[in-house]
């Protein structure tokens, strides 16, 4: 009876050690295929090209500083129709599957909150059969900030907010998510409409930072040019500066300006000017929403949230 116990102990060891190899050579997305047939994908948004979901029971915080998540990794899963599978597959340079077959995709994302920063840990892609068409480990990881330009903002929304609970994806829809900053006719006939995106807004030590998106529309109504703008403007010094410069016209579409355009240092902002009406406007919006823009904030958390 003792030499049969050890028999079957060492198969059971054997056994164990087997399925830990397996694991550990699949990547994080296809590992958490498992958990989620018993934890069904919660879903995010559709439309006619991606159906999103995220898995409540993944998400994950790898990192904290006092008590406050700063680095945070879950799993997410995306569903393809022809046309949005046939865009996936351009944006990837992938020329050996068909958008016929690319059915759905699972990854693994690392998100860090203190600056709304998404990255891709690994990816896979699947025919309708569960089948693996395709998959990638990403290093070193490629951050990209959350704004509303962004595939994945949904995504950083829906994660965030399950760690938080802050209020990331109400306000994405929320009326006001758009603040107005300045609205003034141009010389030429025109008129420029400049407004903040709310859900970008956080304050860092004296600094205010967000994205600005500005129209340009001519005296018709014609919409001329587009400017999305990262900012930051430091309230107290009556200064600011622009960080990233992203342009849109119709002849030329989306470029970035940021290098061709911007000095990178801060300059002040003169009494009077469009930049001092752009100023006040924040100021006004940083009083009365405190909470908000220091959410997830190393430096003051404890004082705003005890």
């Amino acid at each position: 009876m003792r030499y049969c116990f050890s028999i079957v102990s060492a198969i059971l060891f054997l056994a164990v050690a087997m399925c830990s190899n397996v694991m550990y050579s699949t990547t994080g997305a296809e590992a958490a295929t498992t958990a989620a047939t018993d934890n069904p994908w919660y879903w995010i948004s559709s439309d006619n090209n991606y159906t999103k979901y995220y898995n409540t029971s993944q998400v994950k915080v790898q990192e904290a500083f006092g008590g406050i998540a700063t680095r945070i990794t879950a799993v997410t899963k995306t569903t393809y129709s022809y046309g949005g599978a046939k865009e996936t597959l351009d944006n990837y340079g992938i020329k050996d599957i068909r958008p016929n077959d690319l059915a759905y995709s699972l990854a693994t994302v690392q998100v860090c909150p203190q600056t709304r920063v998404l990255a891709y840990m690994d990816e896979v892609f699947y025919d309708k059969n569960g089948k693996k068409l395709w998959s990638k480990q990403y290093q070193p990881l490629k951050y990209k900030e959350m704004n509303s330009q962004e595939f994945d903002e949904d995504f950083y929304a829906y994660i965030v907010d399950s760690v938080f609970g802050m209020g990331e994806v109400e306000r994405r829809s929320a009326s006001d998510r758009w603040l107005l900053l300045r609205q003034e006719r141009l010389p030429n006939g025109g008129y420029v409409s400049c407004m903040a995106d709310t859900t970008t807004m956080r304050v860092n030590g004296e600094n205010i930072i967000f994205w600005e998106w500005q129209e340009y529309k001519s005296a018709s109504g014609e919409l001329e040019e587009i400017h999305f703008l990262k900012k930051a403007i430091n309230i107290p010094q009556y200064t600011g500066k622009i960080v990233r410069y992203q342009h849109w016209n119709p002849r030329e579409g989306w470029k970035d300006y940021t290098d061709r355009e911007t000095d990178g240092a801060y300059h002040a902002v003169v009494k009077g000017s469009a930049e001092e009406t752009e100023l006040k406007a924040l100021q006004a919006y940083e009083s009365r929403n405190q909470k908000w823009v220091h959410r997830y904030s190393l430096e003051d958390y404890e004082s705003l949230y005890r």
